[in-house]
């Protein structure tokens, strides 16, 4: 198969992956916000704001690193298994006596037996780093969607029970194991691939360059994304970090949908064309306006449908959570845009640049929060959330900066020019911006929730579509061939 088909077929497994995780993470989701109280979602977000940082330790960046080299060997693959897996374990006997200060941070005693629990996770996850790896460098990710979806079906089941026989937030802990037990035991299963009883330090020694680079670029993304969190649990409670933890999960959706799947689908296929140079170029441009073309309306859109959306899932209960969101949302199209640019320079084996860029952006972010800190600790007298949205805006300004920069340096580095790039991106953002506000414009003409959702997201697709159409968009007409299964020429 050609470098072109290959893609094609990973991003549709990446895009079939995506979907199916997201759907029957939602209908989980949903049904555990409806049952459960903000209290038990603050409980399990702080669990998550410790686990986040100890589950990038247990990778160190070498599963970038193995993806961005060209051929990778049998003894490469194994030495960074067992180096995760002795990691992972080393960490979790760490946080296993670390409980009762993470709990004293929190205020909150129950955190001690729940998060010893819950930290098993990251050890499941961990044992399937370089099984995923393997299948991405193939660009077969059939099986990653498969095993993504299986563990999520097992972990709502086990969840949903839970829940509803009154467990509380150890639900959420319980639903967590299960995926990642489902997930392991598919992967290794049907992977066709066994480590090596071998481990190498020179194996090890010559991914360390590029491994250690991503491995603090993503330490500086996790500070940035789970900061807030750790300042919001221990300033304000669990009720109103479980406001901020809902908003959170809810944006992730469908920022990390969008990165992860053009992670997965296009790093691979520029790292195979890094010497190329016109390979190169011809792929960025196509994955700019792709890009574009995806990211503009679908989060314009969100922030858009945000109060029917939340009102149509949850009613009323989560609606101090609605601000929130749409500010995430606002956040996120500078981080899909920002994380693409970042797999043009990773592709070429820049990751110090990546490095850098995020130690300006937390710089950015840690000023701003410094700034927002006493509206935090205000805000938990009255409104829960004010303080928070004013901490959300500056980590808006700090992702804008850093998206600006990572266009600087990404234009440099490829050679390209900046109108490029900004001719890509304008006609899909102005596009999205004039739809949108047709969208907000008659929704809030329509009181009932349901019936206000279904009129916003017919007018914002048919719209979108038919203008796109009516402008020439190639990158649409080639999506619906693909989809058609017809060939251009």
């Amino acid at each position: 198969m050609s470098l072109k088909s290959r893609t094609a077929g990973t991003l549709k497994w990446n895009v079939v992956d995506r979907v199916s995780t997201q759907v029957l993470y939602a209908v989980t989701g949903i049904v555990l916000a409806r049952v459960l109280s903000q209290e038990a979602f603050g409980l399990v977000g702080a669990i998550l704001v410790i686990q986040a940082f100890a589950s990038l330790l247990v990778d160190s960046g070498f599963s970038y690193a193995l993806i961005q080299r060209k051929q990778p060997s049998r003894l490469d693959y194994s030495t960074v298994l067992w180096f995760n897996m002795a990691v992972s374990i080393a960490i979790y006997v760490i946080l296993w006596m670390a409980a009762p200060l993470i709990a004293q941070w929190f205020h909150a005693p129950a955190l001690v037996a729940m998060s010893r629990v819950m930290f098993v996770s990251f050890i499941l996850n961990a044992s399937v780093i370089v099984q995923t790896n393997i299948l991405m460098k193939r660009m077969d990710v059939r099986m990653v969607a498969v095993s993504n979806s299986a563990g999520l079906i097992a972990g709502g089941i086990v969840g949903i029970v839970l829940a509803l026989k009154g467990y509380g937030a150890w639900a959420m802990v319980w639903q967590a194991i299960t995926v990642g037990a489902v997930k392991a035991t598919l992967l290794w299963a049907t992977g066709r691939w066994w480590p090596m009883m071998r481990f190498s330090w020179a194996a090890l020694r010559s991914y360390f360059g590029i491994g250690s680079r991503m491995m603090a670029t993503s330490f500086l993304n996790t500070v940035f994304q789970n900061i807030y969190s750790f300042f919001i649990g221990n300033r304000t409670g669990m009720v109103a970090l479980g406001y901020y933890t809902q908003a959170d999960k809810w944006s992730k959706m469908g920022i990390s949908s969008l990165s992860q799947v053009l992670t997965s689908s296009f790093l691979p296929a520029l790292s195979a064309v890094q010497d190329d140079k016109p390979r190169f170029d011809n792929i960025t441009r196509r994955l700019n306006r792709f890009t574009s073309y995806l990211t503009f309306p679908a989060l314009i859109g969100l922030v858009v449908c945000a109060t029917s959306i939340f009102h149509v899932l949850f009613g009323s209960k989560w609606d101090a959570a609605i601000l929130l969101f749409q500010l995430l949302m606002v956040r996120g199209i500078f981080t899909v845009l920002t994380g693409l640019w970042n797999n043009y320079i990773l592709a070429l084996g820049y990751a110090r640049h990546i490095m850098w860029l995020e130690v300006m952006r937390d710089s950015v972010a840690l000023a701003a929060l410094l700034l927002s800190l006493p509206y935090i600790t205000l805000s938990s007298e009255g409104n829960p959330v004010e303080g928070i949205a004013i901490v959300l805006w500056g980590q808006i300004a700090a992702s804008a900066a850093t998206w600006v920069a990572t266009l600087i340096v990404t234009v440099r580095l490829t050679g390209q020019s900046v109108m490029s790039y900004v001719r890509d991106m304008l006609p899909y953002l102005a596009l999205s911006l004039v739809i949108g506000s047709a969208m907000w414009g008659v929704g809030h003409l329509i009181g009932n929730a349901a019936m206000r959702l279904a009129t916003e997201m017919a007018i914002g697709i048919t719209a979108y579509l038919v203008a796109n159409r009516l402008l020439g968009s190639k990158i649409q007409a080639e999506a619906i061939d693909y989809l058609l299964k017809r060939k251009r020429d």
